[in-house]
């Protein structure tokens, strides 16, 4: 099964590599925070400069799309300032905080700089570019390293290097392409539609050319599409 998902993955790829470029749109337009929405950080947190999303890391929470998205592919460059630093995206996430967190549940493509392991004494796997049910969303890893899925390679770069990933997202399943190769996913996501949330946890750190193709919706309905936000 695992072999035609991944069959799968690969020829949706090589359509995306000829599509129309047009398909895609950017979610960030270098000048400033159109098109996302604050949901429990501060004026402060989040601003752009020199044709870049900022981040100052505090306080911890999330800004978010101002739609929600089912089957996509996502490209995003990060890049963090400091070693240790930590950040992530999710998708298909609720658009408030999980009950009593700081997060929202959904799934997070994690954004680590190399030397969070070393910082704060954890197993290198968490600074692969690792993938997870938020809030204990369930998911099944491709990799697993207990719940979350790792990376078969290491190849995020470290403080001061931009990062860039691919995230295609269709039914359920999630492929991750980091610089340039895929070597992350998970499958079996009990969400399956909701918004993009970029993630302030403590750290400064940017983004750039923030762009999304959709792609065909597909069956997701009840419990798989996260609430509307109004």
């Amino acid at each position: 099964m695992k072999k035609l998902i991944s069959l799968g993955f690969a020829l949706l790829f090589t359509c995306h590599l000829t599509a129309d470029t047009m398909g895609w749109q950017s979610l960030f337009n270098g000048r400033d925070l159109d098109g996302w929405v604050d949901v429990n950080t501060s004026p402060e947190t989040w601003w752009v400069e020199d044709g870049e999303l900022r981040c100052q890391g505090l306080p911890i929470g999330v800004m978010r799309s101002a739609k929600q998205y089912e089957n996509f592919i996502l490209e995003i460059e990060w890049m963090h300032e400091t070693a240790g630093g930590n950040s992530g995206v999710f998708i298909w996430s609720e658009g408030t905080p999980f009950p009593k967190q700081t997060l929202p549940r959904g799934v997070e493509v994690q954004m680590l700089e190399n030397d969070y392991y070393k910082i704060h004494n954890r197993d290198r796997g968490y600074v692969s570019g690792e993938l997870f049910g938020s809030m204990k969303l369930s998911v099944v890893p491709d990799n697993p390293r207990g719940t979350r899925s790792m990376s078969t390679e290491y190849r995020c770069k470290g403080k001061g290097e931009w990062n860039k990933y691919v995230v295609v997202a269709v039914d359920g399943v999630v492929k991750l392409s980091i610089n340039g190769k895929f070597v992350n996913g998970i499958r079996e996501s009990a969400r399956k539609k909701g918004y993009l949330c970029l993630e302030s946890e403590g750290a400064p750190v940017r983004f750039r050319n923030i762009r999304i193709m959709e792609l065909p919706s597909g069956n997701a309905s009840g419990d798989e599409i996260a609430p509307v936000v109004e």
